[in-house]
């Protein structure tokens, strides 16, 4: 099979160590910025069989001469692994059969940001999907998902690596259709699911716990679990006297 990689994070180097191991390689690299990057030099140094203008940092690969590269190489499938950028309509249209993304969410469920925190918040379903991108936030035609029980145990930073690992399983199991042609296009039903964007979950709205309000256990803790993240800026906060205090949890089952 003919295609490009791009992606960051732990994932991504996880689902090309995989990759790599069906013998297959991609011809081209798309990775983050370093600004943006966590995994970047990992992928490039798996990726060392490649020559330097295959290889495209941050926005580079927007840039007419890497349009010219990615469609001379005639790629099937361009594979998208959290890779955090938008991608236009003119290199969504470069693969014969199309750029796909790996999203950390059971879609049409929790499009765009934060998924695990909104699944929390919301109450709704989670896992993994591997779909076709098009020009809208995560609203292609899926090809595979899987869901996944959120634990009450289970903060948003927990819940992310769990979900992590169900991203994993989908695309082992969707690997064999995309390289045989077999894999299904299933159509999102928008008359229910859910969308957000980076900033929603950095609002008082949503981060800030009012301490002359009224609030239910489960909606106290599950604010305070869904705003647990690796970043602490993104955590709950009670204010006195003008000040922000936030919290982070730790939930353990007990013996």
């Amino acid at each position: 099979m003919r295609f490009a990689f791009a992606g960051d994070r732990d994932i991504a180097v996880s689902v090309l160590d995989f990759i790599l191991s069906t013998g297959e390689k991609p011809l081209a690299l798309l990775v983050s910025s370093k600004k943006k990057a966590t995994h970047a030099d990992v992928l490039k140094q798996k990726c060392k069989f490649l020559p330097d203008c295959n290889i495209f940092e941050g926005t580079d690969f927007r840039t007419n001469k890497a349009i010219s590269v990615l469609k001379s190489l005639d790629l099937d499938f361009i594979i998208g692994i959290h890779f955090p950028y938008m991608i236009s309509p003119e290199i969504l249209d470069i693969p014969k059969f199309g750029f796909i993304n790996l999203h950390p969410a059971y879609l049409p469920y929790n499009r765009g940001w934060h998924t695990p925190s909104w699944a929390i918040l919301e109450n709704t379903p989670i896992g993994g999907t591997l779909h076709f991108m098009n020009e809208g936030i995560d609203s292609g035609d899926i090809i595979l998902q899987k869901s996944i029980e959120i634990l009450p145990t289970y903060t948003a930073n927990s819940l992310y690596q769990a979900v992590k690992l169900c991203e994993i399983e989908v695309f082992k199991e969707a690997w064999p259709t995309l390289l045989n042609g077999s894999y299904k296009r299933i159509k999102q039903d928008f008359t229910y699911g859910s969308a957000h964007t980076k900033k929603e979950l950095l609002t008082d709205d949503i981060q800030k716990i009012d301490l002359d309000k009224k609030y239910t256990a489960r909606e106290l803790l599950n604010k305070m679990r869904a705003l647990t993240t690796s970043s602490l800026e993104e955590a709950s906060y009670f204010d006195i006297n003008g000040k922000k205090y936030r919290i982070q949890v730790q939930i353990y089952e007990a013996n």
